[in-house]
C-alpha cells in the first residue's frame, strides 16, 4: 500500500516539466530580444548622431567652396576691367585734351556691359573727372590708397578701404600713361554687397577676412571693422533650437567646434586664393537632435512590430521560412550582379575618359603646331619668292657672260637668306612680346628697304605706285625690321586687291609730325568685313592663297612698337591701312621699355 504514491509523486513534475521549459525559454527569448533592442537603439542613437553631424559639417564644407567660389568669380571678373580701359583711346584722349563732355556716358555703356560695378575717372591730380555716378564729379581722391598705389604700380592694383558707412569699399585701379607720362587713373568699384546678401539668405554666419584677421565682408553688419573674437564676444543667444543643439553637445551628440554666443556652432574656415583672405562660416547643428529621435521612434516601432509578429513566425513551417531565405539570397545575388556590372561600366567610362583626355591634350599640341607653322610660312613666303625671282635672272646672266651682275644677284640672295633668319628670329621676339632691340630709325629707310623687297613682284605687275614722302627724316623709335615686315605684308596686301582691277594704282603717304603716319591705298575692292580684319585666320582670298596671318601679325608688331594699325574703306572705292607710330624726339626711352600689367 505505501509503494503506490511513490509512482505519482514522480509522474507529477514529469508532466509539468514541458511548459517550464518553454516559459522559460521565452522568458529567455524576450530577455534577450529586450537587450537587443535597447543594443540597437543605443548603436543607432550614435551612429546616426556622427552621421547626421558629420553630413552637417559637409554641408557647409561644401556651402564654404561655393561662397568663396563666388567671391573669387566676382573679384577676378572686374579684374580686367582697368586694364581694357586703360588702352581706350577716347579715355587717354580726354584726359589730354581735358575734354570730359561725352567720357561718364562711355563710363555708363562699359558699366553695363560688365555687371554694374561702379566707374571712375582720376586726372593726374586724383580728381574725378568721369564717373558712372555724377554725384561724385569733382571728388579728390589724391589721398587715397586706390589713387596713390595706381600712380606708383605699372600694374592694376587691388585696394580695400572702410568707408564711413562701416562697410569696406573694394577698388582695382590702374594708371592710365601718354606718350608725356601718367594721365590718369581708371578705378572700378568691385561691388561685394551681391554676395553678402545672398549670403545673408542662408541659415549660416558668414564673413570674410583680410591678412590682418580684419572682418571685410559680413552677414553681420556689426561685424565689419573688428576682428573675429571682438566680433563674436557680445553675441547672445536664447532661442529653444539653441538650448537644445546645447543640450546635446552636453551628452556628446554633437561635438561644438565653436561656441557662437553659448550655442554649439560648426566653424568652417577656409583660404581665398586671393590677396590672402580667409573666409570663415558658422553653421549650427541644426535638426540633428530631431532627426535621431525620429529615427529611433521608428526602430522602437519596429522592435514593437516584430515582438508582435514573431508569435506568428513562430506558427510557419519551417520550409516557409526556407523559401523566403532562397528568395532573399537571390535577390542579393541579382543585387551583386548589378552592382558588378554597374562598377565594370564605371571603370569603362574612367578609361574612355582618359582616352579623351589624351587626345585632346594632343590635338591642343597639334593645333599649336600648326599656328606657328602657318605663321612661319606667311612671312618666308615673300622672301622666297624674291630669292627665285633673283635665281632666274642670275642663271640668264650667267648664260649670257655676265658674271659680274650674277654676282649681284647672287649677292642679294645672300641678304634674303640673312633676312630669312632675322625674320625666323623676329618671329620668336613677336611670340615672346619683347622689345629689347629697340633703336631709333627713318621710316623711310624701312620704306624704301620694303619696296626693294617688293621689286620682283612689282616689275610682274603692271600697278602704278605713287610714293609721297617728306624730305625730312620721319624718326620712330622702334625695330626697323619688323616695321618693314609690315609695310611688306601691307604692299603684298595691296597689290593682291587690284590684281582683276583695269587700272591698277596704289599710293603709299608719309606725313610727319607728333604722330608718323605711314598710309598705303588702293583702289581695289576694299575689305568686306572690317572688324575681323586683324583676327588671326581671317582672309577674302580664296583657298590656298592665303592664311590669314599678315594683318594679324603686322598689327601685332604695330601695336609692340607703340602704335597702332587701322584699316578702313574709302568712299570712292578701294581700302586703305594706316599705320600711327608716336614720333621720336630724341629723349623718349621707346615703346619696349614701358611696364605693363
Amino acid at each position: 500500500m505505501t509503494a503506490r504514491p511513490a509512482p505519482a509523486a514522480r509522474t507529477r513534475p514529469a508532466s509539468g516539466t514541458l511548459p517550464v521549459r518553454v516559459r522559460l525559454l521565452w522568458r529567455t527569448g524576450l530577455v534577450l530580444f529586450f537587450l537587443l533592442a535597447v543594443a540597437v537603439l543605443v548603436l543607432t542613437n550614435r551612429t546616426l548622431s556622427e552621421q547626421f553631424t558629420e553630413s552637417t559639417r559637409n554641408r557647409a564644407d561644401v556651402r564654404l567652396t561655393l561662397y568663396s567660389g563666388n567671391l573669387v568669380a566676382e573679384l577676378q571678373r572686374n579684374a580686367v576691367v582697368p586694364q581694357l580701359l586703360a588702352r581706350d583711346p577716347e579715355l587717354i584722349r580726354a584726359l589730354q585734351t581735358q575734354g570730359y563732355s561725352l567720357t561718364s556716358q562711355r563710363l555708363l555703356s562699359y558699366v553695363e556691359e560688365i555687371g554694374g560695378a561702379s566707374l571712375l575717372l582720376f586726372d593726374a591730380e586724383g580728381r574725378v573727372v568721369a564717373a558712372t555716378s555724377r554725384t561724385r564729379l569733382g571728388e579728390s581722391h589724391r589721398e587715397t590708397q586706390h589713387f596713390v598705389e595706381a600712380m606708383r604700380a605699372p600694374r592694376t592694383v587691388f585696394t580695400w578701404e572702410q568707408a564711413r558707412t562701416g562697410g569696406f569699399q573694394f577698388v582695382y585701379s590702374r594708371k592710365i600713361e601718354g606718350l608725356t607720362g601718367a594721365l590718369g587713373v581708371i578705378a572700378v568699384e568691385v561691388d561685394l554687397r551681391r554676395l553678402e546678401r545672398s549670403w545673408a539668405g542662408t541659415q549660416d554666419a558668414v564673413f570674410v577676412t583680410d591678412p590682418q584677421g580684419t572682418i571685410i565682408l559680413s552677414t553681420n553688419p556689426r561685424w565689419r571693422g573688428q576682428d573675429e573674437a571682438a566680433a563674436l564676444e557680445h553675441e547672445t543667444t536664447s532661442s529653444p533650437l539653441q538650448r537644445a543643439l546645447r543640450l546635446a553637445q552636453e551628452m556628446g551628440l554633437t561635438p561644438a567646434d565653436a561656441l557662437l554666443g553659448g550655442e554649439a556652432m560648426l566653424r568652417r574656415e577656409q583660404r581665398v586664393p586671393f590677396q590672402g583672405w580667409r573666409i570663415v562660416t558658422y553653421t549650427a547643428y541644426s535638426g540633428v537632435r530631431e532627426r535621431v529621435n525620429t529615427v529611433l521612434a521608428l526602430e522602437v516601432m519596429l522592435f514593437a512590430m516584430l515582438l508582435a509578429g514573431s508569435f506568428w513566425l513562430v506558427s510557419r513551417r519551417a520550409t516557409t521560412r526556407l523559401r523566403l531565405f532562397q528568395r532573399e539570397s537571390a535577390e542579393l545575388r541579382a543585387l551583386n550582379l548589378r552592382l558588378q556590372r554597374e562598377i565594370a561600366e564605371r571603370e569603362k567610362v574612367e578609361r574612355n575618359l582618359e582616352v579623351a583626355e589624351q587626345t585632346i591634350a594632343q590635338s591642343s599640341k597639334l593645333a599649336i603646331l600648326g599656328e606657328m607653322s602657318a605663321a612661319v610660312s606667311h612671312e618666308l613666303n615673300q622672301p622666297l619668292a624674291a630669292m627665285k625671282t633673283y635665281l632666274a635672272g642670275a642663271r640668264l646672266l650667267l648664260q649670257r657672260k655676265r658674271p659680274e651682275e650674277a654676282l649681284s644677284s647672287f649677292q642679294r640672295i645672300d641678304d634674303l637668306i640673312d633676312r630669312m633668319g632675322a625674320i625666323t628670329r623676329q618671329l620668336k621676339s613677336y611670340a615672346r612680346k619683347g622689345g629689347e632691340a629697340f633703336q631709333p630709325f627713318d621710316v623711310r629707310e624701312a620704306l624704301s628697304n620694303a619696296l626693294a623687297m617688293m621689286e620682283p613682284q612689282l616689275k610682274t605687275r603692271r600697278v602704278t605706285i605713287t610714293r609721297t614722302v617728306p624730305p625730312d627724316p620721319a624718326m620712330v623709335m622702334g625695330d626697323e625690321l619688323r616695321l618693314e615686315q609690315v609695310i611688306v605684308n601691307l604692299l603684298r596686301n595691296a597689290l593682291d586687291a587690284v590684281k582683276e582691277i583695269e587700272a591698277p594704282a596704289i599710293d603709299i603717304m608719309l606725313v610727319t609730325g607728333d604722330q608718323i603716319k605711314l598710309t598705303v591705298r588702293d583702289n581695289g575692292p576694299g575689305i568686306s568685313s572690317l572688324d575681323n580684319a586683324f583676327e588671326p585666320f581671317f582672309t577674302t582670298k580664296p583657298a590656298g592663297e592665303g592664311t590669314g596671318l599678315g594683318l594679324a601679325i603686322s598689327s601685332g608688331i604695330v601695336n609692340d612698337l607703340g602704335g597702332r594699325l587701322i584699316a578702313r574703306n574709302l568712299p570712292g572705292g578701294g581700302a586703305a591701312l594706316e599705320i600711327e607710330l608716336p614720333a621720336w624726339n630724341g629723349t623718349a626711352a621707346g615703346p619696349g621699355r614701358r611696364a605693363t600689367g
